[in-house]
């Protein structure tokens, strides 16, 4: 007597991925509902169970389905806006201010069910996803009838869906409670990364993740300027920082793990931690590589991910197999490191281990979900096959199949391509409408491209600051008499501070644009240490003069921002037509004179040689202050012993590029 099943696929090459990559030719598969019944050579199958619906699957490979360990699906949307660029530039400069601009719940239903139909047609059944309005990608991705993790973003900045991370990690809470024991979603929290995180999100959402039983989703060691940070800031890197942050109380799925060392992947052994291999991405973005077959060695969970569609530019998962089992031979320097088998488990039952839910799916056993596909062999790029070497269908599909060959996907029972037309999704449909996001994007960087102001604003912390500057400023030959001049009771010194300063002024072009100075201040104490340093960017404006008989007032804009990346970064995202250096050492004192507050700067110039210079300076919002201020300034530098006529209401860049042009 036989049991009877609701489906039968006969006359399949069947691949279980099972531990023991065990597979039968010509093998067979039983469905009940939603699982797997049974799997085995085809005539045990045929002779133990019977269904009303035969499928034959005509000698193709019938595997699991491909797990997409690490992605942000909504960026396909943002396929292909910026590339060739560092991460942080790319990140920073573009990804995060067109979100900002753009993302919606709208957006993210868009992108997610684009990259649905891609991961369909190439073979993907279940996906790891970071980003925001998470809850939306969930609703998509259900609907499109696909298994996700899907993880809602905390970062410590604004985002698209939070004006601060107590709102976001609110959001998550309520979107694991309202998600938590769906059949095809697993909702969870993803504190995007340490550098984007305080240790508060680290610890908040560790604690989340492990209250519900669901996995934290997150960045780790991606980049080595990633790591030196972490040094620098924490004395420590990334991955003893998090676990001192109780990262590791939750089932965490660690994207990329790059720059990681033989001690740290002990750690993320220890604690049962899935990292997320993203071959592509890394490459394109000179992330590195990562140190996957010492994970694997160690026994880690790794799983192979696209990343997003933004940096990679596809979610072809049988790219990425490929590229990684080649990376791994060709960072070891050694062509057995990494098998066409291994590469394969990594993107099916190791990846599913990873994600933390391998006991749902990632192989073809009995009791695990029924999410599967079937592979074409038989095309041009992918004959003749050798049959004389077990591992030699695992090379076949690793290193000649192509996404294109999958022709058939099922996920939890249920047929979301046949013959390679979609069930569930209507593609031509969807590309309409992705067409306007992408004409609205353009229009959107067309015009910040054309503002140095508006790139500035872009990446976040630009404030505005007083639009009127009074400021004279003259060239002395000695120190002495300012020094003596500022004890004077006439002047109330409020504070005093010693600086060194290091200043490389970008010009645009357009002179309109002005300048943009990235400052490097270090404070120095009363035996010349260095003490404290601080960072700034400030884009000076052009000035417009006012003419009084002090010749003291300007009027500019001017915007203020914290410079909290490199010199490099800003370098290659503000593209300047030239650059001025001028390093300085100041003394500065904060005064009242006459009942008005003044900055009184002694300055030394070094670089280039330009000598001493006093300066007075003050700023205000307000043009009838300003003009009070302007006559109170002339007097001021009078008593500093500094004739008005000597007065040069100029910065010292305009004071460099005048020199320059007079010579």
């Amino acid at each position: 007597m036989t049991t009877t099943a609701d489906l039968l696929l006969t006359n399949a090459i069947v691949l279980t991925m099972d531990e023991n990559l065990t597979s039968y030719e010509p093998g067979a598969l039983a469905i009940q509902g939603e699982n797997i019944l049974a799997v085995g050579a085809e005539a045990d199958i045929l002779r133990e169970y019977s269904a009303n619906q035969l499928l034959d699957c005509q000698g193709k490979v019938l595997m699991p389905g491909l797990i997409n360990a690490h992605t942000h699906v909504p960026m396909t949307l943002l396929r292909g806006l910026a590339d060739d660029l560092r991460l942080d530039v790319w990140l920073l400069g573009y990804m995060m201010p067109v979100e900002r601009e753009f993302v919606s719940p709208d957006f993210v239903r868009l992108g997610t069910q684009l990259a649905c139909v891609e991961l369909i047609r190439t073979g993907v059944t279940c996906f790891a996803d970071m980003y925001y309005f998470e809850e939306e990608v969930a609703r998509a991705t259900a609907a499109a009838g696909l298994r996700a993790l899907c993880s809602q973003s905390v970062m410590k900045f604004p985002t698209p869906d939070a004006s601060f991370f107590e709102e976001s990690l609110a959001a998550a809470r309520e979107y694991i409670q309202r998600w938590k024991g769906h059949t095809l979603i697993i909702p969870s929290v993803a504190p995007h990364a340490p550098y984007t995180c305080t240790a508060e999100i680290l610890r908040a959402t560790a604690a989340l993740a492990a209250e519900f039983d669901v996995p934290l989703h997150t960045h780790l060691a991606e980049t080595a300027l990633e790591v030196e940070d972490s040094r620098r800031e924490h004395g420590m890197p990334v991955i003893p920082y998090v676990k001192k942050q109780n990262l590791f109380d939750a089932k965490v799925l660690a994207a990329h793990c790059v720059h990681i060392d033989e001690g740290e992947i002990k750690t993320l052994l220890h604690h049962k931690a899935g990292v997320a291999h993203n071959p592509s991405s890394n490459l394109k973005l000179a992330s590195g590589f990562a140190p996957v077959t010492g994970m694997l060695g160690a026994g880690l969970n790794v799983g192979i991910g696209t990343d997003g569609p933004a940096s990679n530019n596809d979610l072809d998962m049988f790219e990425e197999v490929r590229l990684a089992a080649f990376l791994g031979k060709a960072t070891t320097g050694d062509p057995t490191a990494l098998p066409a088998h291994t590469a394969l488990a990594m993107a099916t039952r190791l990846g599913a281990n990873a994600l933390h839910i391998g006991h749902l799916t990632g192989s073809l056993e009995p009791g695990k979900r029924a999410d599967l596909i079937l592979v074409d062999i038989f095309q041009l790029h992918n004959t003749p096959r050798f049959r004389r070497n077990h591992n030699g269908l695992y090379a076949q599909l690793v290193y000649a199949a192509k996404s294109t060959d999958v022709t058939d996907v099922m996920v939890n029972g249920k047929w979301l391509m046949r013959e390679r037309e979609l069930t569930t999704l209507n593609e031509n449909e969807l590309l309409q409408y992705v067409e306007e996001y992408a004409r609205r994007i353009d229009v959107f960087l067309i015009q910040r491209e054309k503002s140095v102001l508006s790139k500035l604003i872009a990446i976040g912390g630009a404030t505005e600051s007083e639009t009127f500057e009074v400021q004279a400023k003259a060239r002395i030959a000695d120190s002495e008499p300012i020094l003596k001049a500022v004890q004077n009771p006439e002047i109330e010194i409020l504070h005093h501070r010693h600086y060194r300063e290091y200043d490389v002024y970008f010009t645009f072009a357009d002179p309109q644009q002005g300048y943009l100075r990235y400052r490097e201040d270090e404070y120095l104490d009363e035996k010349g240490k260095v003490s404290n340093v601080r960072y700034r960017l400030t884009l000076i404006g052009p000035a417009r003069e006012f003419h009084f008989p002090s010749d003291v007032l300007l009027s500019r804009s001017r915007y203020i921002a914290p410079a909290t990346h490199s010199l490099r970064f800003y370098r290659e995202y503000f593209n300047p037509s030239g650059e001025i250096v001028v390093e300085k050492e100041r003394l500065r004192w904060r005064v009242l004179y006459h009942g008005t507050e003044f900055y009184i700067n002694l300055d030394r110039l070094t670089t280039p040689e330009l000598g001493l210079y006093v300066e007075v300076k003050s700023r205000t919002w307000s043009r009838r202050d300003a003009e009070h201020k302007a006559m109170v300034a002339t007097d001021l530098l009078r008593f500093l012993g500094v004739a008005p006529q000597e007065n040069v209401p100029l910065d010292y860049v305009e004071i460099i590029e005048k020199s320059s042009a007079q010579s």
